[in-house]
């Protein structure tokens, strides 16, 4: 018996990687049952090989009988279509960049409020979100500050031959400036002390081959720092393992009675 049915939106890595583990592989009582895409006709052997309904009409999934919408799409995607979703189906957000739109995001919020659905975004890159957000119940946090220190090429600066810190200030400005190469300051950000508050130092590096991301928070609780080093997927070595198994164990915790770290 599928006790979670979900409507996926996207077909990008994520996206193929999702209905691997859980159509093909998986026990847990989930299934993809429905997705929408671009083009029908180029996607349409996603039907068979996953046994799915594939759509180009966002309205035509909405009708489907699903529990959760999936996004694993792109920012324009998020932003095209959350507010029409929304409205219908809890969704969860693989694409948070879109959320760095402060606007955007404060009417999602309502939204969501208004109609009585849930967004789950998942940890992504990073960990120690829990703690964070703990922290930050009685307004007790003081600093979150996060180092991101990535391969010299990712930002053009192959020809450097120590670590090169190429950005210094507030997470808003940061992911203004490098959008495609800092969502895990989004997560973080809308975790704890917002985009304005929350320190991002960026590091171009020629010495390593895989992002590693350092978050230092303090607060009344005291003290945390954990560095996370990201292996990418095999299929795409520009998306992080870990933010696929994120993704992944979200959808799949939806299932669990028990609750851990919530």
């Amino acid at each position: 018996m599928i006790s979670i049915k979900i409507g996926l939106i996207g077909t990008g890595v994520i996206a193929e990687y999702l209905l691997k583990e859980i159509n093909e592989k998986s026990s847990y009582p989930i299934k993809i049952v429905a997705g929408v895409v671009r083009n029908k006709e180029k996607y349409k052997h996603l039907e068979d090989k996953y046994n799915i309904q594939i759509t180009e009409d966002i309205n035509r999934l909405l009708e489907k009988d699903i529990d959760l919408v999936v996004e694993a799409a792109t920012v324009s995607t998020v932003k095209r279509y959350l507010p029409k979703v929304i409205k219908h189906k809890d969704c969860l957000i693989i694409s948070v960049g879109a959320f760095s739109d402060e606007e955007f995001l404060k009417n999602i919020y309502t939204l969501a409020f208004e109609n009585n659905h849930s967004i789950h975004l998942p940890s992504g890159a990073i960990g120690g979100l829990d703690l964070i957000q703990n922290a930050e119940v009685t307004s007790g946090l003081k600093t979150v500050k996060l180092t991101t220190r990535k391969p010299a090429h990712t930002f053009n600066e192959g020809s450097i031959t120590t670590d090169k810190v190429i950005y210094q200030g507030s997470a808003a400005q940061a992911i203004e400036k490098y959008p495609k190469n800092i969502n895990v300051a989004i997560i973080l950000s809308l975790a704890g002390l917002g985009v304005t508050k929350t320190e991002v130092e960026i590091i171009a590096s020629p010495f390593i081959k895989e992002n590693e991301h350092t978050i230092e928070v303090s607060g009344e609780f005291g003290e945390m720092k954990t560095t996370i080093k990201n292996k990418p997927m095999p299929e795409n070595t520009n998306t992080s393992y870990l933010a696929a198994l994120s993704v992944l164990g979200a959808i799949l915790r939806q299932t669990n009675k028990i609750k851990i770290g919530i």
